[in-house]
């Protein structure tokens, strides 16, 4: 019995190492692929992945304040942009659990003076971007009122007797306004500020201190500053009045918080199996209730970005490995800006990715590089690829200028500066390209052949 003890405890022990040298491999290489990331001048903020229970990293990269020079942490606090439109959606299933309203209601229910064009709009619609109330972000005016204080009603008018775009439920299109409209809603129904109903439905319960309705008069601690990077390098972003995004994208948090709101949200201890079901059922375009479900070779990712004057923002699940990826950032203005959530949500989940500085190129026959040659549809427009020397060059007229690719297979190719952009070529039995896929930002584009 001695033996078998002492031989199960051996065993106990190696697994725990195991387990732990796992773990802390995954933390070092998900640190190396956002620093790939600052390095490159593309981000500043703070990041958490987690697996299961277990945090693998959670850890401020660059500065909340450069005039400053304070870090950002884990603690620091960031504006969060349209990630805020779930936890409105969320507040809406609370009134709905609670016999307040029902998705399904028409909004002119609880609007007496709606405008006729809403007759046929339901919440649903809102919730779900289908309504085809047009976006206010977009009128041309936008740019100049963001640094106006404002209020819901005020916002709303600017857009209520505006021609609908489409029939309501006929298709999908973002749109901020409906979730200002929401927000409006919750108001009305509850008989409390928006503000108010979040901090007491969602916030204190799930422990959420370090999140709530971001006020620019507010003496707030850990506070980030946000950035913009231009062509002269960084500067500070341009003021915007958080009363104007408001319910479409006015709320702070931090990656720690955020955390408790997705292991409460998908963990079934905030809403209804039903409630949960429905918010995270994808409607048109795979759009759900504030929530993108998407899913891509096979993997199910239920998320939602923000984008805010100095701030980027990525909070996303992942149920078959039970991964959460968040991503708080201080720092925009490039023009492609890269996304890190797809290989830190692989690599959390067990799979491998190869950071650009890491790619080799290996030489290529010109001889196979030939039966690449020709003119794809890639994004509407033509991509060439032709010989140049030993090299394959790609580009055309438009949006793609002529540039060197270099091989890492074969069959795939990449660009020397731009860093998530890969060009696969799909090959027949004799080696010749049939098509390609261009690998960009985690998406993939398939480009036949171009006939004219």
């Amino acid at each position: 019995m001695r033996l078998k003890a002492l031989v199960c405890a051996s065993v106990f022990v190696m697994l725990v190492c195991d387990t732990s040298a796992s773990y802390a491999q995954d933390s070092t290489r998900l640190d190396q692929i956002v620093q790939s990331y600052v390095d490159d001048n593309n981000f500043t903020g703070a990041v958490l992945v987690a697996r299961d229970n277990k945090v693998l990293l959670n850890k401020g990269y660059g500065e909340a304040n450069r005039e400053w020079a304070i870090p950002n942490g884990p603690d620091t606090k960031f504006r969060i942009a349209s990630v805020s439109k779930q936890f409105t959606a969320a507040a809406i299933l609370v009134l709905a659990e609670r016999g307040k309203l029902n998705v399904d209601d028409k909004v002119s229910s609880y609007i007496p003076d709606a405008p006729a064009s809403w007759k046929d709009i339901t919440i649903f619609h809102l919730l779900t971007n289908t309504s085809g109330i047009p976006d206010f972000t977009g009128f041309p005016n936008f740019s100049a009122i963001q640094a106006t204080p404002t209020t819901a009603a005020k916002t709303i008018a600017s857009f209520r007797d505006k021609p609908l775009e489409f029939t309501p439920g006929e298709r999908f299109k973002y749109s901020s306004s409906g979730y200002v409209l929401l927000g409006y809603l919750i108001e009305k129904i509850s008989n409390q500020s928006y503000e108010q109903f979040l901090q007491d439905a969602i916030f204190t319960p799930l422990g959420m201190k370090n999140s709530g309705y971001d006020r620019n008069a507010t003496v707030m601690a850990h506070r980030a500053s946000g950035y913009t990077m231009t062509k002269a390098g960084v500067e500070n972003s341009q003021y915007t009045d958080m009363s104007l995004p408001y319910a479409a994208g006015a709320l702070y948090s931090t990656t720690q918080d955020l955390l408790r709101w997705q292991r409460a949200l998908y963990g079934g201890k905030f809403l209804s199996p039903q409630s949960l079901k429905r918010m995270t059922t994808a409607y048109k375009d795979d759009y759900a209730f504030g929530l993108d479900v998407i899913s891509s070779a096979g993997v199910q990712e239920i998320s939602h970005d923000g984008h805010i004057q100095g701030f980027r923002s990525f909070i996303g699940h992942y149920p078959a490995s039970n991964v959460d990826v968040i991503i708080l950032g201080n720092l925009d203005g490039r023009a492609n800006t890269p996304l890190m959530q797809h290989k830190l949500a692989k690599v959390a989940a067990g799979g491998t990715v190869v950071l650009h500085s890491e790619r080799k190129e290996i030489p290529v026959a010109v001889s196979t590089l030939k039966k690449y040659e020709g003119t794809y549809r890639l994004m509407g427009e033509k991509y060439t690829l032709e010989v140049r020397g030993d090299k394959l060059w790609a580009g055309g007229n438009g949006k793609w200028r002529w540039q060197q690719l270099k091989a890492e297979s074969d069959s795939v190719f990449f660009y020397e500066h731009l860093k998530d952009v890969s060009v696969e070529v799909i090959r027949d039995n004799s080696g010749n390209a049939t098509s390609i896929v261009m690998h960009n930002l985690g998406k993939s584009y398939p480009a036949p052949q171009w006939v004219d």
